[in-house]
This record gives structure tokens, sequence and C-alpha cells, in this order.
């Protein structure tokens, strides 16, 4: 795609304000989207993510509440009139042990799944009826190589990208002509692991591409969805081939 090829697109990314969200939004701008940039906190750095981006604008909800993310479309669409790409990126997790079932409370493993899935089930529901009316309607999920091996930061996580990656097929085949795809990554340098030296250390030496991949890397397969219109019910593994050696 070259600059402008996507003008007249209008995509909302949800966790936006940094990381992965970031740079899919700003590679989607690049491309001349119209960018909605979104976070649940951080809303001065969401605020600053859509000022750099020509067109974008920033709105903040909370996409594990049913009516903030009703809203987060509902806004959009009164703004722009239209909706065609929705970027599932938002999502929560904190480290436990996966042989540590005590420390993995049930607040812990609500709050995973109502972000990670309830909050992705509600947006993209919602989101459903404008994106068929699109020449290209088309829904990214963020999911992760913890959907579909065992690992990851919680069991709570690997299970709840498990059910993004099983709901993106499932939508694909059910929701058809708008296209519905994944993109899974591994381990990736964010901020949220910036302080993962071990982790990166262990991917860099195991991955047949020796390192973590980027937000870039990301933002680049997202991307390739984007302009692959044939594609649905894609599970993109980006791992640097990390899963071929586990």
């Amino acid at each position: 795609m070259t600059s402008g090829e996507l003008s007249g697109n209008v995509a909302i990314v949800t966790g936006s304000s940094s990381g992965i969200g970031e740079a899919v939004a700003r590679r989607l701008g690049g491309l001349g989207a119209t960018v909605v940039v979104n976070s649940s906190n951080s809303v001065e750095a969401g605020e600053a993510v859509a000022a750099s981006i020509p067109g974008a604008i920033y709105l903040r909800a909370d996409i594990s509440d049913r009516e903030q993310a009703r809203s987060l479309v509902d806004q959009t669409v009164e703004r722009f009139g239209r909706l065609d790409l929705l970027v599932n990126n938002a999502g929560w997790t904190t480290v436990v042990p996966h042989d540590d079932l005590d420390a993995l409370t049930d607040e812990i493993f609500e709050k995973t799944f109502s972000v990670n899935v309830f909050g992705t089930w509600w947006l993209t529901k919602h989101a459903m009826s404008h994106l068929r009316k699109s020449p290209d309607g088309h829904v990214v999920n963020i999911t992760s190589i913890a959907g579909v091996r065992p690992v990851g930061s919680s069991v709570a996580y690997s299970m709840s990208k498990a059910a993004l990656n099983q709901m993106t097929q499932l939508l694909a085949k059910s929701c058809g002509p708008v296209r519905v795809n994944a993109v899974a990554p591994g381990l990736v340098a964010t901020p949220w692991t910036s302080d993962w030296e071990a982790q990166h250390a262990f991917i860099g030496q195991v991955a047949p591409l020796k390192r973590s991949a980027t937000a870039e890397d990301c933002a680049e397969a997202v991307i390739a969805l984007v302009r692959t219109r044939y594609a649905t019910g894609e599970i993109f593994v980006l791992d640097g081939g990390t899963t071929l050696a586990l």
C-alpha cells in the first residue's frame, strides 16, 4: 500500500495510546485512514498520539464496560459517518505462574476475560452492522501465541487469547463479507515488557529470527491482512518462529 491508499476509510484501534496499538494507528494513519485512537486510561498519551496523526481523534472508553464499548462505536460513526476497520488491540494481563492456581484469583481471572474477551465481543458485535456497510469491512484481533500454545503471562491470559482466536474464526465464517482475522504475536518489545529482560533474552536464544517482535512488526502484520482482501479467518502467528522451537 502507498500513502493515501486507505483514504476515506475510518478505523478504530483500541488500546492505542502506546505499544502495538499506537504503532498500528500510526501505520494506518500514514496510509491515509482516519484513525480513532482509544484507551481506558493514559488519556494524555492517547491525545498526544492522535494529535500526531493527521485527521485522527482520541476517544476514551473502557471496552470492558458494555455501554462504553457501544459508545466508542457510536461516537465514531456519528463523527465520521462510517466504520471500515476495527482493530481490537486493547487487552489486560498480569503475570501469574501457571502452577500457582491459588495466585490466579477470581478477580484476576474475571478482569482478564472482561477486557480481553467480553470487551472485544461487545465492541465487535456492535460494530458489525456498520462494518457490513463498508466496501471492505474488516476486523483484526490482536491475540497471542498464548492462544495457540500453553504459554503466556497467566493461565487466564492464555485461555482468553484462545477464546479470541476461536471468536475470530467463528465470526469470519458467520459474518462475511466482513472479514475477520487475527494477528497472534509472540513476545513483543513494548513499554509493558520493558523490564522482562530474561524473557527477551530467552526468545533471542530460541527463536529462529533471534529477537522479540517489535510493535512495528505487529503493525505490518495488520497492514498485510488489511491489504489481502481475500483473507478471512486467518490467525497470523507472528513470533519469529518461536513456536517452531518450543
